[in-house]
């Protein structure tokens, strides 16, 4: 058994650990709410852009739209295109946030294993220093904007993957990162950027009950879909960006508040132990000043 100093030293470690997990707690969810409040603000500018490209692609006939933001290829049953993806990857600058990093990493790795060519778009430390330890080449790691979603941001990242996009670089542009929805549990999930289907924005089944009112678009319906495109994918970066770094914070929390919990757990029966072991130890003295008493008087 160990004696009482060391139970004493490991107490003290213990305690300057929860000081540590707790503080965290208390500053991610701060943060949390910071990023909830940004997510409530540019949802609404995401959500209106969508019925927008749907009310413009509505008013198109089939084969008049001619846009390389635009893809409505159906591939016959079992076949397989060979694309060149590329893959936006978000994750955090910092560990300490339970199995967020891990499902990010997991689900990219198991994406980029398909047939085809690769491109790799990184945002967050944690996934900088995965990749490179694998020997996975990164094309750009977007530094400092895990930590810190914003427009600019958004718009750099989406300016970047448009003009490669454009270039031919790659056929496809899929997104990587952490969403969570009301109560569930956060999941890394991937959504395709580029190219847009016309099916996606359009409702199902019989469209005749929607008003066909008269649609003038000046100078072109290109045109006018080369302005909204790009703003709907700034709107799609940025709002999964709060998103992920909103669940990142809430993995840390409830990382940071069960490691708290299990502190004070281990502090309790540590302290338990300290005072049996204490107890034993004066026990001991009194019952050896007793004996001594006791050997001086027979002496006597």
């Amino acid at each position: 058994m160990a004696s009482a100093k060391e139970i004493k030293n490991r107490i003290s470690s213990i305690e300057d650990t929860r000081k540590i997990t707790s503080a965290m707690y208390m500053i991610s969810s701060t943060k949390l709410r910071r990023a909830k409040e940004r997510l409530e603000k540019a949802e609404p500018f995401f959500y209106a852009l969508k019925p927008a490209i749907a009310r413009v692609l509505r008013h198109m006939r089939p084969g008049t739209l001619n846009n390389v933001y635009m893809d409505d290829y159906e591939p016959a049953p079992g076949e397989v295109r060979r694309k060149r993806r590329a893959y936006l990857v978000v994750t955090a600058d910092k560990g300490l946030a339970g199995a967020y990093n891990h499902n990010v990493l997991k689900l990219a790795e198991s994406e980029m294993a398909k047939e085809g060519e690769t491109y790799l778009y990184v945002v967050g430390e944690v996934g900088r220093q995965y990749f490179e330890t694998k020997g996975i080449p990164i094309d750009v790691h977007f530094h400092y904007t895990a930590q810190d979603p914003s427009l600019g941001r958004a718009r750099r990242i989406t300016s970047i993957l448009i003009d490669m996009y454009k270039e031919g670089e790659f056929d496809e542009v899929n997104m990587i990162f952490t969403y969570m929805d009301g109560n569930k549990p956060a999941e890394a999930v991937m959504e395709k950027l580029l190219p847009l289907h016309k099916a996606e924005f359009l409702p199902l089944g019989n469209v005749d009950y929607i008003y066909q009112e008269e649609f003038f678009m000046h100078p072109s319906q290109e045109d006018v879909i080369d302005n909204l495109v790009p703003n709907y994918m700034v709107g799609f970066i940025y709002c999964a960006l709060t998103m992920s770094y909103m669940c990142e914070q809430n993995s840390r929390m409830t990382a940071m508040k069960a490691a708290t919990d299990s502190a004070d757990d281990m502090l309790k029966e540590l302290n338990k132990t300290y005072n049996h072991i204490r107890q034993a130890t004066i026990t001991q003295e009194i019952t050896e000043v007793i004996g001594g008493a006791k050997a001086l008087k027979n002496k006597k």
